[in-house]
């Protein structure tokens, strides 16, 4: 094997960061593994409203639009705490849009696949509340617990794309602490 060989097998596909995030897993049966798709949870069960008629009163007009987006708002504040993802603890992970590791307590084996429920919000007000699957690819056992590798599957690149435009959200963070 050359040098530029082994450069070429050690390049990682996409760049990882470390980050606190709100995030909680469970190990899924075997049954499961082939209907997991990761997810965007607040994209779920909502309608599109966004095209509604024009009303003739320019003032009620406003009123109604202004109504419609509180609804939507509280629609999807509802539908996130039914699912879980206001109480999630925070965790420390290494994330990249290829995979993701953190500590557990559990010592998972290769080839389990693990369901994360993760909040994933950047500088800006917005969150994205994402369902991700995982496929374990290592346990190392470290005396905090054991330090747990995950590769995604079942993800599409929509997904993937907020995932690492996080990732350089955080990397711009870090950039610009490091220049104060």
């Amino acid at each position: 094997m050359t040098s530029e060989d082994s450069l070429t097998i050690n390049r990682r596909e996409y760049t990882r960061v470390y980050a606190y995030i709100p995030m909680a897993y469970r190990l899924i049966s075997k049954d499961e593994h082939m209907v997991v798709h990761s997810r965007i949870s607040s994209n779920m069960a909502i309608p599109d409203y966004s095209m509604l008629p024009e009303v003739e009163e320019p003032l009620l007009n406003e009123w109604l639009r202004m109504i419609n987006t509180k609804l939507d708002s509280l629609i999807r504040l509802i539908t996130i705490q039914g699912e879980g993802f206001q109480s999630l603890p925070f965790k420390a992970v290494h994330i990249s849009g290829n995979g993701i590791n953190f500590t557990t307590h559990d010592p998972f084996q290769p080839g389990d696949i693990l369901e994360l429920k993760v909040v994933l919000s950047s500088g800006q007000s917005t969150a994205l509340y994402i369902y991700l699957y995982g496929e374990v690819v290592k346990t190392e056992k470290q005396t905090s617990g054991y330090v747990t590798v995950l590769s995604y599957v079942k993800i599409d690149d929509k997904i993937r794309d907020e995932i690492v435009r996080f990732v350089f959200e955080k990397e711009r963070e870090i950039l610009r602490e490091k220049r104060k």
